[in-house]
């Protein structure tokens, strides 16, 4: 497991908050904890994909290298894009997190992954498997800008978003 340096989301905002730039971005606080770990940061690797979990499970299933795993599900709430097992396995693969812009299943499941997990809500639904969705392009979560290689730092106050690391 990585060791996570000190950081919260309201002294980043506080150092960040005259950046006129678009390098510091804010989450909207629409999203909630499901995962064990309620801090986590890292690198961002990101997916697109709606209402099929396809390269969901194909990210989590491969090494984290402690990067925070982004996903773009068009805010679905009909669908879980994430479950217990999918849960399992980024926590098993080093992932620092997964913050999805859907739903998860499996609550008590994901309460014990070790990893932190963000989500909008839960819905027992799975997803239908096409084989549909897009890695590593930037992508648009609740109206804020997300792309592959930024830092995303979360805590018990929200998630921010920078366009390099911030601490070391």
């Amino acid at each position: 497991m990585n060791t996570l340096p000190a950081f919260a989301t309201c002294d980043l905002c506080d150092a960040h908050k005259s950046d006129l730039t678009g390098a510091f971005r804010v989450l909207p606080p629409v999203f909630r904890s499901f995962g064990a770990l309620s801090r986590f940061a890292g690198p961002v690797m990101t997916v697109k994909c709606f209402e099929d979990n396809t390269p969901v499970k194909a990210a989590v299933e491969s090494e984290g290298k402690g990067r925070v795993l982004v996903v773009d599900g068009g805010s679905s709430l009909r669908r879980a894009l994430l479950g217990g097992n999918l849960g399992a396995a980024a926590a098993r693969n080093g992932w620092a997190g997964v913050v999805i812009d859907g739903c998860v299943r499996d609550l008590a499941e994901l309460a014990v992954c070790q990893t932190g997990i963000r989500a909008l809500a839960p819905m027992p639904l799975p997803t239908e498997r096409r084989t549909e969705g897009q890695v590593d392009l930037p992508v648009l979560i609740q109206g804020v800008w997300v792309r592959p290689g930024d830092w995303l730092y979360a805590d018990e106050d929200g998630i921010v978003v920078a366009d390099r690391q911030l601490v070391a």
